[in-house]
């Protein structure tokens, strides 16, 4: 909602608000209206991942997960990939955006995740 200044009058503010209603009357119906997508995950292969390396090219970005069997410290042997997914830019932007939503809202409700491992672990008493 418009502040009111001390300096406009109340007609030319009336006017003013008329026009933003206007305006976002105006916005296509796409932009308002929210899509629902059918998805068939009847043949979907799940893994779970404690790491993941992201490469590219100018193209496409790559990013590779796998099991860390050592998470803390540095790893003995090489890692196993066992996923890897390629895709464009436009859909990394908005895997960002629907990730970061995500990480948003369950640190909303459970505290903000430490991602530094040094930091999470508690030195051992002896």
């Amino acid at each position: 909602m418009r502040q009111r200044s001390k300096n406009m009058p109340e007609k030319v503010e009336s006017e003013v608000a008329a026009e933003e209603t206007k305006a976002q009357e105006q916005q296509p119906q796409a932009q308002q209206q929210m899509v629902q997508i059918e998805v068939d995950d009847a043949h979907v292969a799940a893994s779970y991942a404690n790491f993941c390396r992201v490469t590219g090219s100018p193209e496409e970005l790559i990013v590779d997960f796998g099991l860390n069997p050592q998470p803390v410290g540095v790893p003995k042997g090489p890692i196993n990939v066992n996923q890897r997914v390629i895709v464009n830019y436009y859909t990394a932007k908005r895997l960002l955006h629907a990730l970061s939503l995500s990480v948003q809202r369950h640190e909303a409700v459970f505290g903000v995740l430490e991602t530094d491992i040094q930091r999470r672990v508690k030195p051992m008493t002896r």
